[in-house]
């Protein structure tokens, strides 16, 4: 239903809106400056649904992602794109690489993680994707009659070499693993789980799971006054192997590798007056959490968005010193003064390949004879709440220069929505994940805007 309403009015704006066209035929300020043309690719999946995270650009150079699907018996799909010869394989599907095939429980229906490569292999987790929608929040999909509940999000790895998965066992309380991250150097995986925000470590040498219990009073499982939205995001150091995560207070903990225990730190946090103003109890934002974050060798910094303000930052963690750099939205978006339409702000925010500069795929409003177009005021849970363009934003780090690179639309003027992913090729390349429509069909599927892009 969510596919149809707005797949036709991106169709109906895809017509009359002038950002379709050439550069020089839009020289109002509240329209993209210039457009970017994507390719889109056929995965070979019909089923696929919006992804969150889960990509990752290989060290053999080819684009890794895994296609969600949101119904109770079909599983995700990973998949690996060879940009040299443009091939897409299938690689597996997550369900039978969790040993669950045939099982009856309902299936592993995504992944809402990035890859961490280590030792040739593709460290990440699996999570439900078949909800009940509850008060307009989502909740743990209720079982068909027949079949049984999500047994729980696993921790797996992929073999580039052998082209093989390996499973190390179920996250803390059966939940779904909503956040994932890893210190290669210590062998330590660290990750929280949904709907609870259950924090845990996980040492593959020794396969042994340390559960530090809710992060963020009861997390997604609540509502009312024991409601808190989940850090999507985990901050690992490799320098002392420390792993960081907010909360939607603003707080921000620590683990410490050398005590192997969790602390709050003190003496700052994320509550700054540009981010806005929130309660954290209530559903449909991210409150002060940050929304994603990586770690960057050359200064040995953090660097993380505010997904509603869109606000760069960085975090020092020696200082224990935030930062707050520029607003990264895109132009149109900083002319119009008004947040974007994801409702917890968007996931496609990385580091390029030349170590200086982000990228990150972010909103733009869309305006049709002057008037921008409004969608709904408030939503209980992360999703669009209205239509816009899709901008690719650059930062360079070394000189502070935003640039906003354009609108990205695909061959056929529509726009790509439900974008929550990002991997870069070795070229420069942008990829991602969105929904794709053709022959009356809507699927969500991979797509590449040809870099690089100069910062």
């Amino acid at each position: 239903m969510r596919y149809a309403r707005y797949h036709m009015l991106a169709t109906i704006l895809a017509l009359s809106f002038p950002t379709a066209g050439p550069a020089a035929d839009a020289p109002d300020p509240f329209q993209p400056a210039r457009r970017i043309v994507a390719k889109t690719y056929d995965s070979g999946f019909p089923d696929a649904h919006d992804v969150y995270n889960a990509m990752g650009t290989g060290s053999d150079g080819r684009i890794y992602y895994v296609l969600s699907a949101e119904k109770y018996d079909v599983g995700a799909k990973m998949y690996a794109l060879d940009p040299a010869t443009q091939k897409i394989t299938c690689l597996g599907d997550l369900t039978e690489a969790c040993g669950e095939k045939g099982a009856k429980a309902i299936v592993q229906g995504k992944s809402h993680v990035n890859f961490v490569e280590s030792g040739g292999r593709l460290f990440f987790a699996t999570h439900i994707g078949f909800y009940s929608i509850v008060d307009g929040m989502e909740t743990m999909g209720i079982p068909p009659e027949g079949w049984r509940p999500y047994p729980g999000g696993h921790l797996l790895a992929y073999d580039i070499g052998a082209r093989k998965f390996e499973d190390f066992g179920i996250a803390p309380e059966r939940e779904g693993v909503l956040t994932f991250n890893m210190d290669t150097r210590r062998n330590r995986g660290f990750g929280i789980t949904w709907p609870s925000g259950m924090f845990f470590r996980f040492d593959y040498a020794k396969r042994d799971m340390k559960n530090f219990g809710k992060t963020c009073a009861e997390g997604e499982a609540a509502q009312g006054a024991k409601y808190r939205t989940v850090c999507r995001s985990i901050a690992v150091d490799p320098e002392d192997g420390s792993a960081y995560y907010s909360t939607s207070e603003g707080n921000i903990f620590r683990y410490r590798a050398d005590t192997d225990s969790v602390e709050r730190i003190e003496g700052e946090d994320l509550r700054k007056d540009y981010f806005g103003q929130y309660d954290p109890t209530s559903p449909g934002h991210m409150g002060y959490n940050w929304r994603m974050t990586f770690y960057r060798p050359a200064d040995k910094m953090i660097y993380g968005v505010h997904g509603n303000s869109g606000y760069l930052f960085r975090f020092d963690p020696r200082a224990r010193r935030i930062e707050v750099l520029d607003r990264i939205t895109s132009d149109v978006s900083k002319r119009s003064g008004m947040f974007d339409q994801f409702s917890y702000g968007y996931l496609g925010f990385a580091l390029g390949p030349d170590g200086d500069t982000i990228h990150y795929l972010t909103g733009g409003p869309i305006y049709i004879d002057g008037k921008r177009v409004k969608g709904k005021d408030s939503i209980a849970m992360g999703a669009a709440k209205g239509l816009e363009n899709l901008h690719l934003v650059t930062y360079h780090i070394p000189t502070g220069r935003c640039r906003d690179q354009g609108a990205i639309f695909y061959p056929d003027g529509q726009r790509p929505l439900y974008i929550n992913s990002i991997a870069i090729g070795k070229d420069g390349s942008v990829y991602s994940l969105a929904r794709i429509t053709e022959n009356g069909k809507t699927r969500t599927d991979l797509f590449c805007a040809q870099g690089p892009f100069a910062p």
